[in-house]
């Protein structure tokens, strides 16, 4: 299915994060940081490793991931907001920078120089979505809003970006940026984002659970493998020159929506 070039019509790439563009749990990610900057005890980091664990062998169900959203928002109440912007940004590159998949930065890559603006949707916090998102070039991040007082995590959440708040989301940021959304694509791996990717035109299923490679075989929708993940640095100090970074502008319009297609196609005919 080969997508259409943006010409008149504003349109977006929505990304999930968590296993569609980087390779585990954005939030569990930061653990150690978080244990050695004071704010996690060392029983709470073995449990998030546990949970980085069960989250990278089969992903997490919709009771799964509750039970993780009640035990981050306890875990993180009191929490000093500045302090965890610091943290994130200081090991930004240490902790995310090699788990990025390859293939998802050149797919953002080819819809940026197709006319599209990218947008990461994630149930992960802002403040970890925000610099994960500069780092790929997002024009936008969607990521879940804690309420904060004194500059202090409440553990109210105002935005927990899930399930089907993500499409309400999409479609209120569709409203005021003026997408169409028909024209847009999204990517995710889970079946919870099923809202989501039914709120576009053109879905997709990236690394796909159980349950989301059903729904897609039934809807007929693509389906992709994204497994390589290599550091940015790699890409743009140009260590690797099979893989040019086309987010350095090195694919043209025409291109970018070619090779978008065969991406897709190729993907298709290994899943099959």
């Amino acid at each position: 299915m080969a997508p259409e070039p943006a010409q008149d019509r504003r349109t977006a790439a929505f990304f999930d994060l968590d296993k569609t563009i980087i390779a585990k749990s954005s939030v569990l990610a930061f653990g150690k940081p978080f244990y050695q900057g004071g704010l996690l005890n060392r029983r709470a980091v073995l449990r998030s490793a546990y949970a980085q664990f069960v989250f990278a062998l089969a992903g997490a169900d919709a009771d799964q991931m509750e039970r993780m959203r009640a035990y981050l928002t306890a875990m993180c109440t009191g929490w000093d907001v500045g302090q965890v912007r610091d943290i994130v940004s200081e090991t930004l590159h240490e902790i995310i920078d090699p788990i990025v998949y390859d293939e998802a930065v050149e797919l953002i890559g080819m819809h940026k120089a197709a006319g599209r603006d990218v947008v990461i949707v994630s149930s992960s916090g802002e403040e970890v979505v925000g610099p994960i998102g500069a780092m790929l070039g997002a024009d936008e991040v969607i990521g879940t809003r804690m309420v904060v007082e004194d500059g202090k995590y409440t553990g109210v959440i105002s935005l927990y970006a899930y399930g089907p708040e993500k499409a309400v989301a999409i479609r209120a940021l569709a409203d005021e940026r003026g997408y169409d959304l028909a024209a847009c694509y999204a990517y995710s791996d889970s079946a919870t984002d099923v809202p989501m990717l039914e709120a576009v035109g053109h879905p997709f299923a990236v690394n796909a659970d159980r349950a989301l490679r059903k729904i897609a075989l039934e809807r007929e929708w693509p389906m992709l493998t994204f497994s390589n993940a290599v550091p940015l640095r790699e890409r743009i100090s140009g260590l690797r020159p099979e893989h040019p970074s086309v987010t350095a502008g090195a694919v043209g319009v025409g291109l970018a929506v070619g090779g978008l297609a065969w991406y897709a196609t190729r993907r298709r005919r290994r899943e099959a």
